[in-house]
């Protein structure tokens, strides 16, 4: 992940805690300055969380994620996000850290969002063999996170400069292109 998507992870991190428990906090302590620093000190842990995800060993990633999900998603239910939320900073880390903290299989469709691609995309992974099955339907978590795992993250588009040939001699300088 580059810089820029660290970035913006700890921005998602902070915004998603500043909205579900940083401003119902303000508005029942009536803008004590308490949440005023609360919100420096959010910030400065999302860069830790962040790089406990990124960086840190694989029990410090699921220790993070689920934390980060408890706190963010409390339900009696388990957790399961919208598709699109798998393509968030957040989605995306704990995707590729972790797999589906809350699911041992999942449905072509999450499969699917995890990786980026159409449910139709998973069958016919699935179909050719590049996908288990599991033996309760859908597909692993773990082969999910597995494939995410062997694939580098995207980072920005390389510029392709065509090979030179050998017998082209040597490249000019830039008083000699003048």
């Amino acid at each position: 992940m580059p810089v820029d998507d660290r970035e913006a992870l700890v921005e998602q991190i902070v915004r998603m805690l500043d909205v579900r428990l940083l401003d119902p906090l303000e508005v029942l302590l009536d803008g004590d300055d308490v949440v005023h620093a609360l919100r420096d000190l959010i910030r400065i842990r999302a860069g830790r969380w962040a790089d406990g995800l990124r960086h840190g060993d694989d029990s410090t990633a699921l220790g993070t994620a689920i934390r980060l999900i408890a706190t963010l998603h409390p339900d009696d239910r388990a957790f399961d996000p919208p598709p699109e939320w798998w393509q968030t900073p957040l989605g995306k880390i704990v995707a590729r850290r972790v797999g589906h903290p809350a699911a041992e299989s999942l449905s072509y469709a999450t499969a699917g969002a995890m990786l980026g691609i159409s449910r139709q995309g998973v069958h016919d992974l699935v179909r050719r063999g590049r996908l288990p099955r599991h033996p309760n339907g859908g597909v692993p978590t773990s082969a999910i996170r597995d494939r995410l795992r062997a694939t580098p993250p995207a980072t920005a588009p390389r510029t392709h400069q065509p090979p030179r040939p050998a017998d082209a001699g040597p490249q000019p300088t830039s008083e000699e292109k003048q």
